[in-house]
């Protein structure tokens, strides 16, 4: 593997999914295409649509988001995805678990020679 390629990329953001997916939803209700599109704005590039439900069934699984279906004007129902009290709660700890680590991480990046 190339430093610095795009399965490097993928990896670090494989880890991470679950925080931003959930920190997405908690901005409101959102759709997998609308996911994928808020993630790829402020630069986290995920594959698709495809990458994400996994990550979202498992969020679902424990209770985390919930979903329900929209008519949507332009087809079919769209599933939108929403935050649940529980995920808010969860999302409050790994955002503090993440502030920690990236600091840690930083600390240290900016100690190498």
């Amino acid at each position: 593997m190339v430093h610095g390629d795009v399965g490097h990329h993928s990896q670090l953001l494989k880890g991470l999914l679950d925080m931003c997916l959930l920190s997405v939803v908690s901005s409101g209700p959102s759709y997998g295409y609308e996911m994928v599109r808020r993630l790829n704005d402020r630069g986290l590039e995920v594959a698709g649509e495809t990458s994400i439900y996994p990550v979202l069934r498992r969020l679902k699984k424990q209770d985390l988001v919930e979903s329900y279906l929209e008519d949507s004007p332009a087809g079919p129902a769209r599933k939108y995805y929403r935050i649940t009290a529980a995920g808010k709660d969860l999302l409050s700890e790994w955002v503090e678990d993440w502030q920690t680590v990236r600091n840690g991480v930083d600390d240290v990046l900016r100690e190498r020679s």
